[in-house]
């Protein structure tokens, strides 16, 4: 199932029903998971650790020494799930000293010529548009879903069930289950057609939204708006999830439309 064209080391762990097309080449510290198929002209170095039933495409580079001036040739690594899809020309950086690798979840989609830095951690059935930048460090929640051609700032964090819209950059952390968009990027409601998709109730949906509209809306800010609901809504797994994330958001969160630059 390796093409006699590609190179690859005699060390790296090669599972069964792994196909690898012609010039591509892996290095000897990689695994690669049963019936994964990795494309031609692709590049899997040193650290790799690739889940079942992954698509790699041609041109990806995959676990190449970070872009980081402080790496110091330490031992880290990339990690990539089972089902996941990497199209054409992605790279994916190995990790840094600071957390030890980077890793993409399972069911992702990567689409093409997005780069995924250092010490960054993607959870489960993300997608990334073509062409998005995500610096170092950065964390997306599951089910998160990154327009085209948007940029992540550094040590950001989003939270599950995302919406970022088309051209976004993303300088405040994103708190679960809402949609941004505009420049300066902006909130613009709860991902309520995305949490339908994923079996979220309508009660649950108009929960979510409450809460979303004492802290972007009732012209509160942000400590007022989390005293309010934590007096007034009854503790849920959503409302624990969303004011955990906002409380330990170092950086601050997206502002509401209209309420002035980040």
């Amino acid at each position: 199932m390796i093409h006699q064209l590609a190179a690859v080391d005699k060390r790296a762990k090669i599972s069964k029903n792994v196909i690898v097309e012609p010039f591509t080449t892996i290095a000897g510290d990689v695994e690669i998971g049963e019936g994964t198929w990795i494309g031609p002209n692709v590049t899997i170095m040193d650290g790799a650790r690739i889940g079942k039933n992954c698509r790699i495409f041609p041109g990806t580079v995959i676990s190449a020494i970070p872009q980081d001036l402080k790496f110091d040739g330490e031992d880290t690594q990339v990690i990539i799930g089972d089902e996941t899809t990497i199209r054409e020309c992605v790279t994916v950086n190995r990790g840094t000293k600071a957390l030890g690798f980077t890793k993409i979840g399972k069911n992702c989609l990567i689409m093409a010529t997005s780069h995924i830095a250092h010490d960054c951690v993607i959870g489960d059935h993300v997608i990334i548009v073509n062409g998005c930048g995500i610096a170092g460090h950065v964390e997306i929640g599951d089910y998160t879903v990154m327009g085209g051609l948007s940029a992540v700032h550094q040590f950001g964090k989003i939270g599950k069930h995302v919406m970022i819209s088309g051209g976004t950059l993303v300088r405040k952390d994103i708190p679960p289950y809402v949609k941004v968009a505009r420049e300066p990027m902006s909130y613009a409601g709860i991902n309520s057609v995305g949490l339908r998709r994923r079996g979220f109730t309508n009660e649950k949906i108009f929960e979510i939204q409450k809460i979303y509209r004492a802290i972007f809306q009732m012209k509160m800010n942000v400590s007022q708006a989390i005293s309010h609901i934590e007096k007034e809504m009854l503790p849920t797994a959503e409302r624990d999830e969303i004011l955990q994330f906002i409380q330990n958001s170092p950086r601050g969160i997206v502002k509401g439309y209209g309420t002035g630059k980040e």
